[in-house]
Protein backbone atom coordinates (compact mmCIF):
# COMPACT_ATOMS: atom_id res chain seq x y z
CA UNK A 1 0.00 0.00 0.00
CA UNK A 2 3.01 2.32 0.39
CA UNK A 3 3.30 2.65 -3.38
CA UNK A 4 -0.35 3.64 -3.66
CA UNK A 5 -0.07 6.18 -0.82
CA UNK A 6 2.90 7.90 -2.43
CA UNK A 7 1.14 7.94 -5.77
CA UNK A 8 -1.98 9.41 -4.22
CA UNK A 9 0.14 12.24 -2.83
CA UNK A 10 1.13 13.12 -6.40
CA UNK A 11 -2.42 13.14 -7.71
CA UNK A 12 -3.19 9.43 -8.15
CA UNK A 13 -6.44 9.64 -6.18
CA UNK A 14 -7.73 12.39 -8.46
CA UNK A 15 -6.95 10.31 -11.55
CA UNK A 16 -8.65 7.26 -10.02
CA UNK A 17 -11.81 9.28 -9.39
CA UNK A 18 -11.64 10.63 -12.94
CA UNK A 19 -11.37 7.10 -14.34
CA UNK A 20 -14.34 5.91 -12.28
CA UNK A 21 -16.35 8.94 -13.38
CA UNK A 22 -15.49 8.18 -17.02
CA UNK A 23 -16.72 4.63 -16.52
CA UNK A 24 -20.06 5.94 -15.27
CA UNK A 25 -20.37 8.25 -18.26
CA UNK A 26 -19.58 5.45 -20.73
CA UNK A 27 -22.12 3.15 -19.06
CA UNK A 28 -24.74 5.91 -19.16
CA UNK A 29 -24.26 6.33 -22.91
CA UNK A 30 -24.20 2.58 -23.61
CA UNK A 31 -27.45 2.09 -21.71
CA UNK A 32 -29.19 4.18 -24.38
CA UNK A 33 -28.87 1.27 -26.81
CA UNK A 34 -27.59 -1.80 -24.89
CA UNK A 35 -29.89 -3.70 -22.52
CA UNK A 36 -28.31 -5.73 -19.65
CA UNK A 37 -25.06 -7.56 -20.64
CA UNK A 38 -23.38 -6.07 -17.54
CA UNK A 39 -20.57 -8.61 -17.41
CA UNK A 40 -19.89 -8.28 -21.13
CA UNK A 41 -19.64 -4.49 -20.90
CA UNK A 42 -17.40 -4.67 -17.82
CA UNK A 43 -14.97 -7.01 -19.57
CA UNK A 44 -14.93 -4.82 -22.68
CA UNK A 45 -14.14 -1.71 -20.62
CA UNK A 46 -11.40 -3.56 -18.73
CA UNK A 47 -9.75 -4.46 -22.04
CA UNK A 48 -9.84 -0.77 -23.05
CA UNK A 49 -8.31 0.38 -19.77
CA UNK A 50 -5.57 -2.25 -20.08
CA UNK A 51 -4.94 -1.69 -23.79
CA UNK A 52 -5.79 -5.24 -24.81
CA UNK A 53 -7.60 -6.50 -27.87
CA UNK A 54 -10.94 -8.22 -27.48
CA UNK A 55 -12.71 -11.09 -29.24
CA UNK A 56 -16.50 -11.18 -28.90
CA UNK A 57 -18.17 -14.50 -29.71
CA UNK A 58 -21.88 -15.11 -30.19
CA UNK A 59 -24.59 -16.14 -32.60
CA UNK A 60 -25.82 -13.65 -35.23
CA UNK A 61 -28.30 -11.07 -33.97
CA UNK A 62 -26.97 -10.70 -30.42
CA UNK A 63 -25.80 -7.08 -30.89
CA UNK A 64 -22.06 -7.82 -31.02
CA UNK A 65 -21.42 -5.21 -33.71
CA UNK A 66 -23.77 -2.71 -32.07
CA UNK A 67 -21.92 -3.04 -28.77
CA UNK A 68 -18.49 -2.39 -30.31
CA UNK A 69 -19.75 0.51 -32.43
CA UNK A 70 -21.49 2.04 -29.42
CA UNK A 71 -18.34 1.82 -27.28
CA UNK A 72 -16.35 3.46 -30.07
CA UNK A 73 -18.87 6.32 -30.20
CA UNK A 74 -18.27 7.12 -26.52
CA UNK A 75 -14.52 7.49 -27.16
CA UNK A 76 -12.84 10.42 -28.89
CA UNK A 77 -10.98 8.05 -31.21
CA UNK A 78 -10.86 7.30 -34.91
CA UNK A 79 -12.97 4.24 -35.76
CA UNK A 80 -12.90 1.90 -38.76
CA UNK A 81 -14.96 -1.18 -39.48
CA UNK A 82 -13.66 -4.06 -41.60
CA UNK A 83 -16.27 -6.55 -42.77
CA UNK A 84 -14.44 -9.87 -43.08
CA UNK A 85 -15.54 -11.94 -46.07
CA UNK A 86 -14.05 -15.00 -47.85
CA UNK A 87 -12.59 -12.81 -50.63
CA UNK A 88 -11.00 -10.19 -48.35
CA UNK A 89 -7.29 -9.74 -49.07
CA UNK A 90 -4.52 -8.82 -46.56
CA UNK A 91 -3.90 -5.52 -48.38
CA UNK A 92 -7.59 -4.63 -47.88
CA UNK A 93 -6.69 -4.45 -44.16
CA UNK A 94 -3.16 -3.09 -44.01
CA UNK A 95 -3.15 -0.89 -47.09
CA UNK A 96 -1.60 -0.99 -50.53
CA UNK A 97 0.82 0.90 -52.76
CA UNK A 98 -0.28 2.72 -55.88
CA UNK A 99 1.70 4.35 -58.65
CA UNK A 100 1.55 8.15 -58.49
CA UNK A 101 2.82 10.38 -61.30
CA UNK A 102 4.32 13.77 -60.54
CA UNK A 103 2.60 16.14 -63.00
CA UNK A 104 5.59 18.51 -62.97
CA UNK A 105 8.34 16.00 -63.74
CA UNK A 106 6.35 13.11 -65.16
CA UNK A 107 8.18 10.72 -62.83
CA UNK A 108 6.28 7.87 -61.27
CA UNK A 109 6.65 6.67 -57.72
CA UNK A 110 4.99 4.24 -55.37
CA UNK A 111 2.85 5.77 -52.63
CA UNK A 112 1.48 3.81 -49.67
CA UNK A 113 -2.25 4.21 -49.08
CA UNK A 114 -3.05 3.23 -45.46
CA UNK A 115 -5.79 0.66 -44.96
CA UNK A 116 -8.52 0.66 -42.32
CA UNK A 117 -6.11 -0.84 -39.74
CA UNK A 118 -4.79 2.72 -39.32
CA UNK A 119 -7.38 3.77 -36.76
CA UNK A 120 -7.56 3.84 -32.97
CA UNK A 121 -10.50 1.42 -32.75
CA UNK A 122 -10.78 -1.26 -35.44
CA UNK A 123 -13.90 -3.39 -35.59
CA UNK A 124 -13.00 -6.69 -37.26
CA UNK A 125 -16.55 -7.81 -37.96
CA UNK A 126 -17.11 -11.57 -38.34
CA UNK A 127 -13.36 -12.12 -38.33
CA UNK A 128 -13.70 -15.89 -38.76
CA UNK A 129 -15.51 -15.59 -42.11
CA UNK A 130 -12.22 -15.04 -43.91
CA UNK A 131 -9.39 -17.59 -44.43
CA UNK A 132 -6.37 -17.70 -42.08
CA UNK A 133 -4.06 -15.91 -44.55
CA UNK A 134 -6.14 -12.75 -44.33
CA UNK A 135 -6.77 -13.13 -40.60
CA UNK A 136 -2.99 -13.20 -40.12
CA UNK A 137 -2.70 -9.71 -41.65
CA UNK A 138 -3.73 -8.41 -38.23
CA UNK A 139 -0.93 -10.17 -36.32
CA UNK A 140 1.82 -7.56 -36.57
CA UNK A 141 -0.58 -4.70 -35.92
CA UNK A 142 -2.04 -6.38 -32.84
CA UNK A 143 1.30 -7.30 -31.29
CA UNK A 144 3.72 -4.57 -32.39
CA UNK A 145 1.26 -1.72 -33.05
CA UNK A 146 2.82 -1.25 -36.49
CA UNK A 147 2.46 -2.37 -40.09
CA UNK A 148 5.35 -3.31 -42.39
CA UNK A 149 5.07 -3.28 -46.16
CA UNK A 150 7.95 -3.57 -48.67
CA UNK A 151 10.43 -3.24 -45.80
CA UNK A 152 8.98 0.04 -44.53
CA UNK A 153 7.38 0.11 -41.07
CA UNK A 154 4.46 2.41 -40.30
CA UNK A 155 3.57 3.04 -36.67
CA UNK A 156 -0.06 2.97 -35.52
CA UNK A 157 -1.24 5.88 -33.40
CA UNK A 158 -2.00 4.97 -29.76
CA UNK A 159 -4.32 3.99 -28.29
CA UNK A 160 -4.97 1.07 -30.63
CA UNK A 161 -7.61 -1.62 -30.13
CA UNK A 162 -8.82 -4.47 -32.30
CA UNK A 163 -12.33 -5.43 -31.23
CA UNK A 164 -13.29 -8.48 -33.25
CA UNK A 165 -16.60 -10.30 -33.47
CA UNK A 166 -16.93 -13.92 -34.51
CA UNK A 167 -19.67 -16.47 -34.98
CA UNK A 168 -19.44 -19.95 -33.43
CA UNK A 169 -17.26 -22.23 -35.52
CA UNK A 170 -20.09 -24.71 -36.00
CA UNK A 171 -21.76 -22.29 -38.41
CA UNK A 172 -21.26 -22.76 -42.14
CA UNK A 173 -18.58 -20.65 -43.81
CA UNK A 174 -16.43 -19.99 -40.75
CA UNK A 175 -12.71 -20.60 -40.29
CA UNK A 176 -10.94 -21.16 -36.97
CA UNK A 177 -8.54 -18.37 -36.04
CA UNK A 178 -4.83 -19.34 -35.92
CA UNK A 179 -3.65 -20.09 -32.37
CA UNK A 180 -1.01 -17.34 -32.59
CA UNK A 181 -3.68 -14.78 -33.36
CA UNK A 182 -6.07 -16.03 -30.69
CA UNK A 183 -3.31 -15.56 -28.13
CA UNK A 184 -3.08 -11.86 -29.04
CA UNK A 185 -6.62 -11.26 -27.79
CA UNK A 186 -6.78 -10.40 -24.11
CA UNK A 187 -10.36 -11.63 -23.72
CA UNK A 188 -12.78 -13.88 -25.53
CA UNK A 189 -16.12 -12.49 -24.39
CA UNK A 190 -19.15 -14.73 -24.85
CA UNK A 191 -22.52 -13.15 -25.63
CA UNK A 192 -25.57 -15.35 -25.13
CA UNK A 193 -29.32 -14.91 -25.51
CA UNK A 194 -30.98 -12.50 -23.08
CA UNK A 195 -33.58 -13.58 -20.52
CA UNK A 196 -37.18 -13.16 -21.73
CA UNK A 197 -37.90 -9.91 -19.85
CA UNK A 198 -34.73 -8.24 -21.12
CA UNK A 199 -35.47 -9.42 -24.66
CA UNK A 200 -38.91 -7.82 -24.36
CA UNK A 201 -37.19 -4.55 -23.43
CA UNK A 202 -34.92 -4.80 -26.49
CA UNK A 203 -37.88 -5.38 -28.81
CA UNK A 204 -39.75 -2.41 -27.31
CA UNK A 205 -36.76 -0.12 -27.76
CA UNK A 206 -35.95 -1.19 -31.29
CA UNK A 207 -39.52 -1.04 -32.61
CA UNK A 208 -40.39 2.37 -31.20
CA UNK A 209 -38.87 5.83 -31.46
CA UNK A 210 -35.16 5.91 -32.39
CA UNK A 211 -32.96 6.00 -29.27
CA UNK A 212 -31.11 9.12 -28.21
CA UNK A 213 -27.73 9.49 -29.88
CA UNK A 214 -24.59 8.35 -28.07
CA UNK A 215 -22.26 11.16 -27.02
CA UNK A 216 -18.47 11.14 -26.86
CA UNK A 217 -17.50 11.24 -23.18
CA UNK A 218 -13.84 10.14 -23.05
CA UNK A 219 -10.83 11.27 -25.08
CA UNK A 220 -7.91 9.24 -26.39
CA UNK A 221 -5.51 11.11 -24.09
CA UNK A 222 -7.62 10.12 -21.07
CA UNK A 223 -7.61 6.46 -22.13
CA UNK A 224 -3.81 6.51 -22.33
CA UNK A 225 -3.61 8.05 -18.84
CA UNK A 226 -5.91 5.37 -17.45
CA UNK A 227 -3.74 2.65 -19.01
CA UNK A 228 -0.70 4.06 -17.21
CA UNK A 229 -2.71 4.30 -13.98
CA UNK A 230 -3.71 0.63 -14.15
CA UNK A 231 -0.05 -0.45 -14.26
CA UNK A 232 0.63 1.40 -10.99
CA UNK A 233 -1.91 -0.62 -9.02
CA UNK A 234 -0.07 -3.20 -6.86
CA UNK A 235 -0.70 -6.93 -7.11
CA UNK A 236 0.34 -9.05 -4.11
CA UNK A 237 2.90 -11.74 -5.02
CA UNK A 238 0.45 -14.42 -3.84
CA UNK A 239 -2.12 -13.09 -6.31
CA UNK A 240 0.42 -13.16 -9.16
CA UNK A 241 1.40 -16.72 -8.22
CA UNK A 242 -2.29 -17.70 -8.20
CA UNK A 243 -2.72 -16.37 -11.75
CA UNK A 244 0.41 -18.25 -12.85
CA UNK A 245 -0.81 -21.46 -11.17
CA UNK A 246 -4.19 -21.23 -12.90
CA UNK A 247 -2.50 -20.74 -16.26
CA UNK A 248 0.00 -23.55 -15.65
CA UNK A 249 -2.78 -25.90 -14.60
CA UNK A 250 -4.29 -25.68 -18.11
CA UNK A 251 -1.22 -27.34 -19.63
CA UNK A 252 -1.27 -31.13 -20.03
CA UNK A 253 1.83 -33.21 -19.49
CA UNK A 254 3.61 -35.55 -17.14
CA UNK A 255 3.84 -32.84 -14.49
CA UNK A 256 0.12 -31.99 -14.54
CA UNK A 257 -1.61 -32.47 -11.20
CA UNK A 258 -5.05 -32.74 -12.77
CA UNK A 259 -6.04 -35.90 -14.65
CA UNK A 260 -8.96 -34.19 -16.40
CA UNK A 261 -6.53 -31.74 -18.01
CA UNK A 262 -4.47 -34.58 -19.46
CA UNK A 263 -7.66 -36.29 -20.58
CA UNK A 264 -9.30 -33.31 -22.32
CA UNK A 265 -6.67 -30.69 -23.23
CA UNK A 266 -4.36 -30.74 -26.23
CA UNK A 267 -2.62 -27.42 -25.55
CA UNK A 268 -2.88 -25.09 -22.58
CA UNK A 269 -2.60 -21.35 -22.12
CA UNK A 270 0.54 -19.29 -22.70
CA UNK A 271 2.33 -16.79 -20.47
CA UNK A 272 0.12 -14.04 -21.88
CA UNK A 273 -2.81 -15.51 -19.95
CA UNK A 274 -1.11 -14.86 -16.60
CA UNK A 275 -0.13 -11.35 -17.68
CA UNK A 276 -3.65 -10.48 -18.81
CA UNK A 277 -5.27 -11.93 -15.69
CA UNK A 278 -3.11 -9.72 -13.48
CA UNK A 279 -3.42 -6.62 -15.68
CA UNK A 280 -7.16 -7.14 -16.04
CA UNK A 281 -7.39 -7.70 -12.29
CA UNK A 282 -5.75 -4.31 -11.70
CA UNK A 283 -8.26 -2.55 -13.94
CA UNK A 284 -11.18 -4.42 -12.37
CA UNK A 285 -9.99 -3.53 -8.87
CA UNK A 286 -9.98 0.16 -9.80
CA UNK A 287 -13.46 -0.04 -11.30
CA UNK A 288 -14.61 -1.68 -8.04
CA UNK A 289 -13.00 1.19 -6.08
CA UNK A 290 -10.16 -0.90 -4.66
CA UNK A 291 -6.43 -0.20 -4.75
CA UNK A 292 -5.10 -3.74 -4.86
CA UNK A 293 -5.92 -6.89 -6.84
CA UNK A 294 -7.93 -9.58 -5.06
CA UNK A 295 -8.53 -13.28 -5.65
CA UNK A 296 -12.04 -12.32 -6.77
CA UNK A 297 -10.61 -10.26 -9.64
CA UNK A 298 -8.48 -13.14 -10.93
CA UNK A 299 -11.32 -15.65 -10.67
CA UNK A 300 -13.78 -13.28 -12.37
CA UNK A 301 -11.48 -12.91 -15.38
CA UNK A 302 -10.26 -16.51 -15.65
CA UNK A 303 -12.86 -17.58 -18.21
CA UNK A 304 -12.56 -14.68 -20.69
CA UNK A 305 -8.75 -14.85 -20.48
CA UNK A 306 -8.35 -18.63 -20.70
CA UNK A 307 -11.22 -19.99 -22.79
CA UNK A 308 -9.68 -19.19 -26.20
CA UNK A 309 -6.23 -20.33 -25.08
CA UNK A 310 -7.29 -23.87 -24.12
CA UNK A 311 -7.37 -26.21 -27.11
CA UNK A 312 -9.40 -29.30 -26.35
CA UNK A 313 -8.73 -32.72 -27.88
CA UNK A 314 -10.94 -35.36 -29.47
CA UNK A 315 -11.92 -36.88 -26.12
CA UNK A 316 -13.29 -33.57 -24.85
CA UNK A 317 -15.15 -32.89 -28.08
CA UNK A 318 -16.71 -36.38 -28.10
CA UNK A 319 -17.91 -35.85 -24.52
CA UNK A 320 -19.17 -32.33 -25.16
CA UNK A 321 -16.61 -30.78 -22.83
CA UNK A 322 -16.03 -27.06 -23.48
CA UNK A 323 -13.07 -24.92 -22.29
CA UNK A 324 -15.39 -23.18 -19.80
CA UNK A 325 -16.13 -26.57 -18.19
CA UNK A 326 -12.41 -27.18 -17.74
CA UNK A 327 -11.86 -23.71 -16.29
CA UNK A 328 -14.72 -24.27 -13.81
CA UNK A 329 -13.02 -27.43 -12.56
CA UNK A 330 -9.65 -25.68 -12.35
CA UNK A 331 -11.11 -22.86 -10.26
CA UNK A 332 -12.27 -25.50 -7.79
CA UNK A 333 -9.06 -27.55 -7.97
CA UNK A 334 -6.41 -24.80 -7.73
CA UNK A 335 -6.41 -23.41 -4.18
CA UNK A 336 -6.59 -19.59 -3.95
CA UNK A 337 -4.24 -17.62 -1.68
CA UNK A 338 -5.18 -18.00 1.98
CA UNK A 339 -4.89 -14.27 2.50
CA UNK A 340 -7.80 -13.71 0.07
CA UNK A 341 -6.22 -10.49 -1.15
Amino acid sequence: MEEVTQAEESGLQELVEEMQDSQKKILHELRKVIVAQNEVIEQLLISLYVGGHCLITGLPGLAKTLLVHSVAQTLGLTFKRIQFTPDLMPTDITGTEIIEEDPATGRRRLEFIPGPIFANVVLADEINRTPPKTQAALLEAMQEREVTTRGITYKLDPPFFVLATQNPLELEGTYPLPEAQLDRFMFNIMIDYLPAEEEVEVVKRTTGEPPEGIAQVVSGEEILRYQELVKKIPANEEIVRYAVQLTGATRPGDGSQHDFVNEWVRYGASLRASQYMVLGGKARALLKKRFTVSTEDIRALAKPVLRHRILTNFHAESEGIQPDDIIERLLKAVPPPQSGL
